[in-house]
């Protein structure tokens, strides 16, 4: 199968650069692929597990808290607001529910309705784990 270049980076670190087969992204609207040959786009991203596929490492799960991505002729790069590998995200998504949850308690709608929202996603990526 074809790969393309794939970068994710946080804040704290290149978290992974390589060649890879596959890149499953949590678009703001939904769930992505890309794969070589991807027409160029930009995405924003939400909350989520970025899934790769065919890299030198095997495959990966990581949990992004939200950024943006950019496809382009030379591959594929994630600027991601936090990434934590997926085997060691659920304290950190504990954490996450339970502040989003504290702050959603002080909101009226319709901001409510998004924090709601953020919390249903972060859930479902925890039972995902």
């Amino acid at each position: 199968m074809a790969k393309f270049r794939f970068e994710l980076v946080s804040p704290e670190a290149l978290v992974i650069s390589g060649e890879v087969e596959g890149v499953t992204l949590p678009g703001a609207e939904g769930d992505f692929q890309v794969m070589a040959g991807h027409a160029p786009m930009l995405a924003l991203l939400g909350p989520g597990l970025v899934t790769v596929t065919g890299g030198e490492g095997g495959d990966r799960r990581i949990f992004i808290d939200g950024g943006f991505c950019d496809v382009n002729d030379a591959g594929c790069s994630v600027l991601a607001e936090a990434a934590i590998d997926a085997s060691g995200a659920g304290e950190k998504l504990d954490a996450l529910i339970k502040s989003a949850e504290a702050d959603a308690a002080q909101l009226v709608h319709p901001a409510v309705d998004d924090a709601n929202r953020r919390i249903a996603t972060l859930k479902n990526v925890r039972a995902s784990l």
